[in-house]
């Protein structure tokens, strides 16, 4: 095979690249980087197909070409706004075909799509909006009132569209020529807020160039025609359901099956209904579907390319799965960051299993990826086969940093290489395993929890005098919230654990607050004062 370039790195591919004899054999060690935008590669599909099924809507069907138009009169609706190229239109829903025409219209004015999640509460609203500094806010009506309208007036948004009223809404505006603004490969398409060392969420700012890419690795790796049929089990709003659910639809041409949002026996519904090939989701989505009692009756045999992503998968949960619903789930690996995908499981493989950990390979890296292991304490040092650090990226589909935070960004790179702070481990033969984390961040359900924010609304009780807050291993959500807490001497008696989880569920998304709550004397600390979560783990 000889020496061959890589994002204008000469290496042995063999030597420092071991993974590549795994690949199979349809996809090519190198695949090319992305030579339009998402929105130039969906009209280009639209105009191909326009006929074409693009989305199945619970008993719906809208084609590619219809698609389009209401994509083109969002455009209208925002050009008649003065809403322009570098703008950012805030999409708050769930599942629905307006998240697919809020995002191609704002595209089409050469905006910046930014995805917020459905679960989020008053206090996360108001965060993300001012940072993103969104002009335009597609929302979601019946938590308006009580959760984005009383901040508004601390952002910069103008305009506010609903989901239930939006078509209806832009069928009288009429596309025009000037509307539509060039966007380049470079141009950001999405901000995706993700959380790290700080615990402050920032926006990684998601290139076209860099979705587009491993948009045609899914194509590639998953080998997706118009034939096959994509279940939108992934939130849309998280980077899965943006890259291997949105853009892998417009990309291949096969139809994406949306049914508003995760409930197990609705997806049992939609896999009878309309015989979805491919999925990719959370390990706690495909649990949910095999323990659902419709399961043992459902027809499953339609989904033969089953991958998950987002969270640690046990190897008796996948085989469970493969008993109960015939397919194998491959697992895979990525971060908002790298925009999804940076390791996958061949189509037509099996992951390995490591003895040591007993853990289930995330897989191996993609094609143009650079991979490797780091000291995650000296991250200029290399480490080999066998050894656990820190897993370390490189390549195309690396974002190029986080919205207006400059240090934070300079904090997630060392030598051009983005350091994931994930704690991993790559055998001799190439496959990748996850064995542990560097930060104390809490990945329930494929969602990332930073323990401070839950901690904070903890806080606002008046009955909490201290509390810490750890992520425990849980069978259905890989992880759970937990949290120790120490009550003011007056409250002892009066609260329950109940009462504390009650609390928070009000103020917080779903997947944040706390599940399990333990009152202790006090919280354990360092000499400093600092909480020792670690202390806290070990019981």
């Amino acid at each position: 095979m000889g020496d061959r370039q890589l994002e204008g790195v000469r290496i042995q591919p063999l030597t420092q690249f071991p993974w590549l004899r795994h690949y199979d054999s349809f996809v090519p060690h190198q695949l090319p980087l992305a030579a339009c935008s998402l929105i130039d590669q969906f009209e280009q599909t639209a105009a191909a197909m326009p006929e074409a099924p693009a989305i199945h809507h619970f008993d719906r069907t809208i084609p590619f070409g219809e698609l389009n138009g209401w994509a083109e009169r969002f455009a209208a609706r925002l050009s008649r706004w003065g809403i322009a190229s570098g703008d950012r239109v805030a999409v708050w829903m769930q599942n629905d075909p307006e998240f697919l025409v809020a995002v191609y219209g704002a595209w089409k004015r050469g905006c910046i799509a930014v995805p917020l999640s459905a679960m989020f509460k008053q206090k996360e609203m108001e965060y993300h909006l001012r940072d993103s500094g969104a002009r335009v806010l597609v929302a979601i009506r019946g938590a308006f009132e009580q959760h984005a309208a009383p901040v508004l007036g601390s952002t910069a948004v103008e305009q506010t569209l609903f989901v239930d009223e939006l078509l209806d809404s832009l069928a009288s505006e009429q596309p025009r020529p000037d509307q539509r603004v060039p966007a380049s490969p470079d141009a950001i398409a999405y901000l995706v807020y993700t959380s790290g060392t700080t615990g402050d969420p920032k926006g990684a700012m998601c290139l076209h160039r860099n979705i587009g890419f491993n948009t045609e690795v899914f194509r590639t790796w998953m080998r997706v025609t118009p034939a096959d049929r994509i279940l939108g089990i992934a939130p849309l709003f998280h980077i899965t359901g943006l890259v291997a659910q949105i853009s892998l639809s417009a990309l291949s041409g096969a139809p994406l099956i949306l049914y508003h949002r995760f409930d197990p026996g609705r997806t049992i519904e939609m896999i009878e209904r309309w015989r979805p090939t491919l999925s990719l989701g959370a390990i706690t989505a495909y649990i949910a579907l095999m323990n659902d009692p419709a399961a043992p009756h459902a027809d499953f045999s339609s989904m033969v390319k089953v991958f998950t992503g987002g969270a640690p998968v046990a190897p008796a949960v996948a085989a469970q799965f493969e008993a109960r619903c015939g397919a194998y789930i491959h697992n895979t690996y990525g971060l908002t960051e790298s925009n999804s995908p940076s390791h996958i499981t061949p189509l037509n493989q099996r992951g390995p299993v490591d003895p040591n950990y007993g853990a289930l390979a995330i897989g191996l890296p993609i094609p143009n990826c650079e991979a490797k292991i780091v000291d995650a304490a000296d991250p200029s040092r290399d480490l080999p086969a066998g050894e656990t650090g820190e897993n370390a990226l490189r390549g195309p589909m690396i974002f190029p940093g986080y919205w207006n935070k400059p240090e934070a960004t300079a904090k997630a790179f060392h030598n051009g290489w983005f350091l994931t702070g994930d704690i991993a481990m790559m055998d001799p033969e190439g496959w990748f395993y996850i064995v542990d984390r560097k930060k104390d961040m809490i990945v329930a359900s494929g969602y990332k929890v930073w323990p401070r924010d839950v901690e904070d609304v903890l806080y606002q009780h008046p009955a909490v005098k201290e509390a810490a807050v750890i992520g425990v291993p849980d069978e259905y959500r890989g992880e759970t919230v937990k949290a120790f807490v120490a009550l003011s001497a007056e409250w002892i008696g009066r609260v329950a654990p109940e009462d504390l989880i009650a609390h928070c569920r009000e103020r917080m998304a779903a997947y944040k607050y706390p599940r399990q709550v333990e009152f202790v004397p006090e919280i354990p600390k360092t000499a400093t004062g600092k909480f020792l979560r670690r202390s806290l783990r070990s019981q």
